[in-house]
């Protein structure tokens, strides 16, 4: 139990690195982070395995690249799910999707 709640507090701590980081998204405050933490696992745990098993001939033909694609959707879905934190656009989205992952990955060598 105390592992998923550090999981998610540096998930959150991600997102709000990634927020300030990127000028084409903007975030409330901490608990907006927690909150966008939370739904993004969410969706990553229900959602996205969907999608990238329903495009998985455009990623085999991309290399894998298409769930960069995959995964600035998702951001834009967590946006439009969650006040208080905003994408302005899908550049942004996978923008900050991608620096999210790098940060998340940084942060694990922590965990």
């Amino acid at each position: 139990m105390i592992k998923i709640l550090i999981n998610w507090l540096l998930s959150a701590l991600a997102v709000f690195g990634a927020a300030y980081l990127l000028p084409g998204v903007s975030l409330g405050d901490f608990w907006t982070a927690l909150v966008v933490a939370l739904v993004l696992g969410i969706i990553n745990a229900i959602i996205r395995p969907i999608l990238v098993i329903l495009t998985l001939p455009i990623n085999i033909l991309t290399l894998g690249l298409f769930t960069i694609v995959i995964n600035g959707v998702l951001v834009m879905f967590a946006d439009s799910l969650v006040d208080g934190f905003a994408v302005t656009s899908f550049l942004s989205a996978i923008l900050f999707s991608i620096i999210m992952g790098l940060i998340n990955w940084l942060l694990s060598i922590f965990r």
